[in-house]
């Protein structure tokens, strides 16, 4: 329903526009924040005082040095030695590959992490919500199930993994990277070419 205040509603359209500069910033700044709790006292020791804006510099400085490494044949063995030294220790290895999995099917190029956009009727019957594909052939007496994360509004990195029969899953023509838009907007963002069409299953 639209809003009758034009003040309302040019609130509401600064807020979704102003929103996303405002996360990013405050995620960049938590990571430089972090960056010069970490460095600044050892540097407040090689040089003798605090350098500010040294977490900016290191954080910057390592994102482009790791960018570089795993763009060449050295940096990838380098990197992928570093990879399994964390997955070899135990406490270590269960956070290391459980953020390693969200943030390669959020925002890298593992196709297989989110298959397919899928509805489900959940939490009850009567409502839908958005989840994507994630696993199948998951046998539950004697029928086979998918498995499906739905995702939480508007931070789409935690939800719940729900596992149900293959007849309860609509499959939407949808790509993945525009069910992320809608889960993350709160359906403010639709696909532009989307019509609400389901699809067959592959």
């Amino acid at each position: 329903m639209a809003c009758s205040d034009p003040y309302v509603s040019t609130f509401f359209t600064g807020l979704i526009v102003i929103l996303p500069f405002v996360l990013t910033l405050y995620l960049l700044w938590f990571v430089f924040d972090f960056m010069d709790g970490l460095i600044g006292p050892l540097l407040k020791v090689v040089f003798g005082r605090s350098l500010p804006g040294a977490g900016f510099a290191i954080t910057i400085l390592l994102i482009l040095g790791t960018g570089v490494l795993a763009t060449n044949y050295l940096g990838r063995k380098f990197l992928h030695f570093g990879d399994r030294v964390f997955t070899r220790v135990p406490l270590v290895r269960s956070v290391y590959q459980t953020l390693k999995q969200v943030v390669q099917a959020f925002v890298g190029d593992q196709k297989k992490a989110f298959r397919l956009v899928v509805l489900v009727e959940y939490p009850r019957k009567g409502l839908y919500s958005l989840a994507f594909l994630t696993n199948e052939g998951i046998g539950q007496n004697g029928e086979q199930m998918l498995a499906v994360f739905l995702p939480t509004t508007p931070n789409p990195t935690s939800g719940f993994l729900l596992f149900l029969p293959e007849k309860e899953v609509t499959f939407l023509d949808m790509s993945v990277e525009d069910g992320i838009k809608l889960v993350v907007s709160g359906g403010v963002i639709k696909p532009p070419d989307w019509e609400g069409k389901v699809r067959a299953r592959d």
